[in-house]
């Protein structure tokens, strides 16, 4: 599905993701994907977004539908997985097989990533941890890819910004995430164009 600023229809931007971007929880012009657009309007870009946001969706559903959701076509992507991975304690070198998958399909379509990254849940221990964030930091520095630490950064634990359940954000904390990504977003566009 494809959503788009009223009388727009310029570059196409696919959203990759789980829940965090699909807006879980939240009524459609709260979550994730509404609010960028109408931020990046707001900002004179004539975007369309692709959503190819599932909830509960791994790194291996969102490698296994990727062609498929590339059908638009795109000049941009911002992949957003590795959450319930780190939920479902999926091993670390599985996930990153999937988005090395996911970045190389990508890359070979020459479409410009902005890859947002996500932090183990702390009861998995230390050391899965330590390697669930290596795979971002390693994929981060890769060619043509735009790199984000954690998508829920300053809105993670902070119960103000997230749903009852904790960890799905709320409109507010939604707003926070989209104003700090941003400044990558557009960067992302205007590489794009490049």
């Amino acid at each position: 599905m494809a959503c788009a600023a009223p009388g727009l229809a310029g570059e196409r931007l696919l959203i990759l993701g789980d829940s965090l971007a699909a807006g879980f929880g939240l009524a459609r012009e709260d979550g994730f994907q509404a609010r960028l657009l109408e931020a990046l309007a707001a900002r004179g870009h004539d975007i369309t977004i692709i959503d190819a946001a599932v909830s509960g969706d791994t790194s291996a559903g969102g490698r296994a539908r990727l062609d498929w959701m590339l059908g638009a076509g795109a000049e941009a992507a911002i992949v957003e997985l590795g959450a319930n991975d780190g939920l479902r304690g999926v091993e670390p070198r599985e996930m990153e097989q999937n988005l090395t998958a996911i970045l190389d399909v990508l890359a070979a379509r020459k479409i410009s990533v902005l890859l947002t990254g996500m932090l183990a849940p702390p009861n998995l221990g230390a050391e899965y941890g330590k390697e669930y964030g290596a795979v971002f930091a390693r994929l981060g520095v890769r060619p043509g890819v735009t790199f984000d630490l954690f998508f829920l950064d300053g809105v993670a634990g902070d119960h103000r910004l997230n749903q009852p359940d904790g960890l799905h954000p709320n409109p507010e904390g939604v707003r926070k995430i989209v104003a700090r990504l941003l400044p990558l977003v557009e960067a992302l566009l205007a590489r794009a164009k490049n």
